[in-house]
């Protein structure tokens, strides 16, 4: 009886891996991003109507040792093709695909610059505003910064860049929703565009992802206690072309809406491209009654719990000692 389950099984799945699949259109594409597993592309191919059977596309998959041989990419697969077929585009990577590369912590003008750069996007939207872009993909926002998910993105050539900013809209809408449904409690946000806003500044500050919790906590704890959050990125960012490369005594006491020091609570929108490091540190903070930090000059901070201590800290790390400077 069992020989003949087995049997049975085996019939079945012969059948199932070379039965052509009836898409809902002639054509469909679907992303599959670095560092999936195949549980989770097959989870996404059923969601998109490609696959109906997962257990049997699974199983095929183990028996021929190709499950963890997925390869990142854009595929575009055709009615028709088979499980097999679709396995083994999935795992030799043969999609006809170019990438484009945001990265974190840059602004939406450095975005369009390297969408508008590239030989192998379908360009758009080089003439149109930021708020024509925006209505286009369908957001709500009325600026653009920060909306978009900094990463590395695969695409057929002759992709709209309009297409690809709606990739990257969509993936920072559900990246910022998950965070936001785990968030720690007591937060000082109202939305979760300010934790957004939040997570550009903590973008801007460090390139460490260890200290981005102990950053954001600092911020966290200013908020609290109705302090201003005084962070030089986004001065910069309000100096906008007028930034030389340097901020001096001036710039700090020049007053625009991203001027953190000369005005309480958050900047009006988001300051750059936060990843997902400083969006999971905006929401999951480091519990820290640090309200102070400074650089030390080798990319790192000292965190300060009072103001004696971080003056101290400036005179060590930014004085080279000397007081008297």
């Amino acid at each position: 009886m069992s020989l003949l389950c087995a049997g049975l099984a085996l019939a079945w799945l012969i059948y199932f891996a070379n039965s052509g699949i009836q898409l809902k259109t002639e054509t469909e594409s679907f992303d599959i991003e670095a560092g999936s597993r195949f549980r989770g592309v097959t989870h996404q191919l059923v969601q998109q109507n490609i696959i109906q059977d997962p257990v049997s596309f699974e199983v095929i998959a183990r028996v021929l040792g190709v499950a963890s041989d997925v390869k990142a990419g854009i595929y575009e697969v055709k009615s028709g093709i088979t499980p097999l077929e679709l396995l083994d585009i999935m795992t030799s990577g043969s999609s006809t695909q170019v990438s484009i590369t945001f990265i974190e912590g840059w602004t939406f003008a450095q975005m369009r610059e390297e969408l508008n750069a590239s030989e192998k996007v379908k360009h758009m939207t080089m003439s149109e505003t930021d708020q024509q872009i925006l209505k286009e993909i369908g957001a709500t926002e009325t600026m653009p910064e920060g909306l978009f998910f900094p990463d590395t993105y695969f695409f057929t050539p002759n992709t709209s860049d309009r297409d690809i900013l709606k990739r990257a809209y969509s993936t920072m809408q559900s990246k910022v929703k998950s965070a936001w449904a785990t968030k720690a409690n007591g937060l000082p946000y109202r939305t979760p565009f300010e934790a957004l806003i939040m997570a550009s500044i903590v973008e801007k500050e460090t390139g460490r992802a260890v200290e981005r919790p102990q950053i954001a906590g600092v911020f966290i704890n200013r908020l609290k206690i109705g302090m201003r959050l005084q962070t030089d990125p986004t001065v910069i960012y309000g100096m906008g072309e007028h930034f030389d490369g340097n901020i001096h005594k001036k710039d700090l006491l020049s007053d625009t809406v991203y001027n953190t020091y000369t005005r309480d609570g958050l900047p009006p929108t988001p300051i750059a491209m936060p990843g997902l490091g400083a969006i999971n540190a905006a929401l999951h903070p480091a519990q820290t009654k640090a309200l102070y930090f400074v650089g030390k000059g080798d990319g790192t901070h000292h965190f300060s719990t009072s103001l004696t201590e971080h003056n101290n800290a400036v005179i060590k790390y930014q004085l080279g000692g000397n007081r008297a400077r």
